[in-house]
């Protein structure tokens, strides 16, 4: 077996030519939350490591066209220190800040919760209803993919070999505009989500729902964009039968699994209870 070698480039072009030439033997170290945790374990035997964290444009959180690009490499506790994304994504950031204990907060980071592609993922399933865009770089240049597109199975995603996602881009906020994310956890904290259930909404003048979207995660193989719950708000002042549509649109998209934290039915009714929940908060952020 070849010994493990480590890289630090500084620039997203020499990181691309380093993961190209290795290809599969390759890994992205961003945060390193998950990747340290399976090279101990064995799970991984990667030749190559890539270390991310001194290129620029992965570590930097700037306003843009009055939205906002996050590197990938930021870290959660980076993320909630920022006052633009949690006023404008407060949703997001509260899905990034579940994620471990507070040493973890200061590694863990987006784009390693994104690729690391676990289907109990907290800030996916925020980043989705956040209509959230990766910018991945790769031999063939740049390209730009939507962050439900990314996830194709657990432990698998779309990008191809020598492929990186650089950094994410999170779209203005139209005004009267919400969003939150919540999860169901078996303890109080640094467990992974049985449930999470990610809203974004719009509100009128008059409180009726314009536009919605809405996630899901931990109850299918990749993150679920549920169309028919977003359908179910949109229109409505989310009035108890607006909720109750909600509710069931959830647990009609959830394809769960029977494990030790939850049973395929336990599951399934918390999705409509999360999803019902996040959509109040939500409102609540719309209306200010």
């Amino acid at each position: 077996m070849n010994a493990l070698t480590y890289e630090s480039p500084g620039s997203v072009d020499e990181a691309v030519k380093l993961l190209a030439a290795a290809g599969s033997d390759a890994k992205i170290l961003a945060g390193g939350t998950d990747l340290l945790v399976q090279l101990r374990m064995g799970m991984i035997k990667p030749a190559l490591i890539v270390d991310v964290k001194n290129i620029s444009e992965t570590t930097v959180i700037k306003e843009e066209s009055g939205g906002y690009r996050v590197g990938s490499a930021v870290s959660g506790a980076e993320l909630g220190e920022h006052d633009g994304m949690n006023n404008t994504w407060p949703g997001v950031v509260e899905a990034l800040e579940l994620i471990g204990s507070t040493q973890i907060q200061g590694r863990a980071s987006m784009g390693g919760n994104l690729c690391n592609a676990s289907p109990a993922a907290d800030a996916v399933p925020a980043m989705i209803p956040a209509d959230a865009v990766c910018t991945i770089a790769g031999p063939d240049g740049r390209r730009e993919a939507r962050v439900e597109d990314i996830v194709t199975g657990p432990g698998q995603t779309s990008l191809k070999a020598g492929e990186m996602v650089v950094d994410f881009y999170f779209p203005p906020r139209p005004a009267r505009s919400g969003d939150a994310y919540l999860r169901f956890i078996p303890r109080t904290e640094m467990d992974i989500a049985v449930v999470g259930a990610g809203i974004s909404l719009t509100l009128d003048e008059a409180g009726v729902c314009s536009a919605a979207r809405v996630a899901l995660g931990a109850v299918a193989a990749t993150q679920l964009v549920v169309e028919d719950g977003a359908a179910a708000l949109i229109g409505s002042t989310l009035d108890d039968a607006a909720l109750e549509k909600l509710d069931a649109a959830a647990r009609a998209a959830c394809r769960p699994i029977d494990d030790k934290r939850g049973t395929i039915e336990y599951r399934t009714k918390v999705a409509g209870v999360l999803a019902r929940r996040a959509a109040k908060i939500a409102q609540q952020r719309a209306e200010g």
